[in-house]
């Protein structure tokens, strides 16, 4: 099991010239994984919450590319938060960690890679399955009963 030990903010090589930076992103270089979907949040009215959830497989990778947000970590016993404002660093969730990003400014945009490909099995979205999984008693018994 993950814990917030395991994630790792990551400095992306910067790439200085008078007409713009460039800071570029490699799979398996800079990004621990193979990445399979890149998405991004945006248009997030400042002060909105977005996130609180963990996923079973997929590794995240998250670059505030405008503005800032937080992003609050939870493995079940410790939480942490990293606060992303520049560009060029990048933030490394591997799965089973609930993870909830806050505290948006206005206009910020956030840049996630992913190690997998969209699944709705793979998220974790209630909180006590979450705290379940991580002290061993099976999410899928949970998620029957809770449906119930």
């Amino acid at each position: 099991m993950n814990k917030i030990s395991n994630c790792k903010l990551i400095n992306l090589p910067l790439i200085k010239d008078r007409r713009g930076n460039i800071s570029p992103i490699h799979t398996e270089v800079e990004v621990p994984f193979d990445i399979k979907r890149v998405f991004y949040i945006y248009d997030i009215p400042g002060g909105e919450d977005r996130g609180a959830h963990a996923h079973y497989s997929c590794h995240q990778f998250l670059v505030a590319v405008s503005g800032s947000f937080e992003v609050e970590l939870d493995d079940g016993e410790n939480q942490k938060t990293f606060l992303l404002n520049r560009p060029y660093f990048g933030l490394h969730i591997p799965p089973g960690l609930w993870a909830a990003e806050k505290q948006f400014s206005g206009g910020a945009v956030c840049l996630v890679l992913t190690s997998h490909e969209y699944d709705e099995a793979d998220y974790i979205r209630d909180y006590e399955v979450f705290r379940n999984y991580k002290t061993g008693i099976d999410a899928n018994i949970i998620k029957q009963y809770s449906s119930r």
